[in-house]
């Protein structure tokens, strides 16, 4: 099996209960009522995901007629073979963990950009460095083909150079930010909240970040072709939460991190450093994002992707993407 390029980082391994259900109003005792359509949604320790307890916490979902049940996964790898072989009716995924399946001729949909990684993924440097041309040569910790490798890839190349021009020290993300912080190697490529344990201690800064490639990490609502054929309606319910879950952080960020820092036994204090770094996506940036007219879009975005996964053979076959996006439920929503 392919080694997928988001399954580490977007997971820190952190043991979290599973959601409660959230259960539809009963009816009337002497009339049946038929059965509401739950939908089944795998969930994964990223800020853009765990924000879907708080469309939970908060009624969003309830209020917007979806009755969803949140299906906690402590190793995000596994919510993808969950979807891939029926077990959700939708997942939490990134794009280029959702173009390999699409290779392989799997019914997935992208329905709702949750997030884009805006600064929560770094290319960390000593104080010495302050250029790109200085990194030639030096040694670069990173987890290989995971979003780091990618974003190292990214960076290089908009810098006019390649990833041969550096030493690639292949390292979990903890190794890797120690290894920076000793010295044993002249850069690492992180995630939060490594990236800013090593600002606040003074001993690198970030010379590129996840915010200088906008568009490339896109955090998604990936369903089932079935689920969007028979829960249309609970699907769509649930991409309205999210646009009231997504104002609902904007507005009360202090009350928003505390619900989902509980989520991954963090303080509120220590989950704020991730809040800037992410950027959740209202109805417009959905828009545009659904659009393949725009340079930011999905379909815009999805070769460059599968230019790096098939590279370094992380996946088989050629995704047609837009057989793996729909923008449909997204305008009904919006109606």
């Amino acid at each position: 099996m392919s080694t997928s390029l988001f399954s580490i980082s977007r997971s820190f391994k952190r043991s979290v209960a599973s959601a409660c259900l959230v259960l539809a109003g009963a009816g009337a005792a002497s009339v049946p009522m038929p059965a509401a359509a739950e939908v089944k949604v795998g969930v994964s320790d990223w800020p853009g995901w765990v924000a879907w307890y708080v469309a939970e916490q908060k009624g969003f979902f309830k209020k917007n007629g979806a009755d969803v049940k949140l299906v906690w996964f402590a190793n995000y790898t596994d919510s993808i073979g969950a979807l891939s072989s029926g077990q959700l009716d939708a997942n939490s995924q990134t794009w280029s963990d959702t173009l390999g399946p699409l290779a392989k001729g799997l019914p997935l949909k992208a329905i709702l950009v949750n997030d884009n990684s805006a600064g929560n993924d770094a290319l960390m440097v000593g104080p010495k460095i302050t250029s790109f041309a200085q990194l030639k040569g030096k040694k670069v910790a990173l987890e290989q083909f995971s979003i780091s490798h990618f974003v190292l890839a990214t960076a290089l190349a908009k810098n006019g150079m390649k990833l041969d021009d550096v030493k690639i020290v292949n390292l979990s993300a903890g190794d890797a930010a120690a290894a920076f912080i000793s010295g044993k190697v002249d850069a690492a490529v992180l995630w939060n909240p490594w990236v800013n344990q090593i600002e606040k201690s003074g001993k690198g800064k970030a010379l590129f970040t996840s915010k200088d490639m906008p568009g490339l990490v896109p955090d998604l609502l990936v369903a089932q072709d079935k689920a969007i054929q028979t829960k249309r309606k609970e699907l769509v319910g649930m991409i309205k939460a999210w646009f009231e879950t997504e104002k609902f952080i904007r507005e009360q960020p202090a009350e928003a991190a505390k619900i989902m820092s509980k989520v991954v036994s963090m303080t509120p204090e220590e989950y704020t450093v991730f809040l800037p770094g992410t950027k959740f996506f209202d109805a417009a940036a959905n828009t545009r994002a659904f659009d393949a007219r725009q340079a930011q879009s999905l379909a815009s975005t999805a070769p460059v992707i599968a230019a790096f996964l098939t590279q370094y053979k992380l996946i088989e076959g050629k995704p047609d993407a837009a057989k793996g996006i729909d923008g449909s439920l997204l305008q009904d929503a919006l109606k």
